[in-house]
């Protein structure tokens, strides 16, 4: 009875992660798509479905619209929901610690998990918000060898299918906070400025779509992450794993600049 309860847990869990993860996927891929043809076309991008025409603009008012749509929770939604799976997949599964590659205890390896997800998240914006993000390429570099340090690390820590998942919770994570600790702060001050009669600052309305942008790039890989285990030969399992996984980041990311160009 109780393997049927958890099984259950997992299932809601899983199905509330996977929709929500849609949801806000398809939201950051369509603005970040819309901005680049509305930079192109300034009289507006048209488009059909669902039987309809419709015309997008992009605009800068004067003062604050009567009705606005924010986006947000859709990536609150998806990170909670990535958190509870990892605890009851990974945590409660015991598949986290392999004695072959480490003896640790379980509190250990939540330590280390716990670690992972908040520091690279406060390594990675403090160096996008340094001097250091003037020179994007060279910082994407950066960040890139530091993602595939930190695969090689966890996978002589952890088991090499939660170094796996791990590396997919820290993209993750990086992706919702970009939401609410960059994003959403942003758009609020731009509200803000709009309420009190003040021009949205650009300044603000660049960092934000920056941040946006990451997110395109990051969530290829992250979903990569996601169904490795069920390909245990040629992810996980594969004797130079944390290479696998470096060389698919980078596939990701270039399935995401093709699907946002085009």
């Amino acid at each position: 009875m109780e393997s049927t309860v958890v099984e259950w847990v997992n299932l809601v869990v899983r199905w509330v992660h996977v929709f929500a993860g849609i949801l806000w996927v398809g939201s950051t891929y369509y603005f970040t798509w819309l901005d680049r043809r509305l930079n192109e076309d300034l009289e507006g991008v048209w488009m059909v479905h669902s039987g309809g025409f419709y015309v997008v603009q992009k605009q800068k008012p004067a003062a604050l619209p009567r009705r606005l749509h924010w986006f947000r929770f859709e990536a609150l939604v998806t990170w909670v929901s990535g958190l509870l799976l990892l605890g009851i997949v990974y945590y409660l599964g015991g598949l986290v610690v392999d004695a072959d590659v480490r003896a640790l205890t379980s509190a250990s390896a939540l330590t280390v998990g716990a670690g992972l997800l908040i520091g690279g998240w406060l390594v990675y914006d403090a160096l996008w918000i340094s001097p250091l993000a003037r020179f994007e390429l060279p910082l994407i570099a950066v960040c890139y060898f530091l993602l595939v340090g930190t695969t090689w690390a966890l996978t002589r820590v952890l088991s090499a299918r939660a170094a796996y998942i791990h590396v997919g919770a820290l993209m993750g994570t990086i992706m919702a906070a970009n939401v609410w600790l960059r994003i959403l702060p942003a758009q609020r001050r731009m509200v803000a400025g709009l309420r009190e009669g003040r021009r949205p600052d650009e300044a603000l309305a660049a960092s934000a779509k920056n941040r946006s942008k990451h997110n395109t790039f990051l969530v290829i890989p992250v979903v990569f992450t996601m169904i490795s285990n069920h390909y245990p030969t040629a992810t996980y399992g594969s004797d130079r794993a944390w290479l696998v996984l470096s060389v698919l980041i980078l596939v990701g990311w270039a399935a995401a600049k093709i699907i946002r160009d085009h």
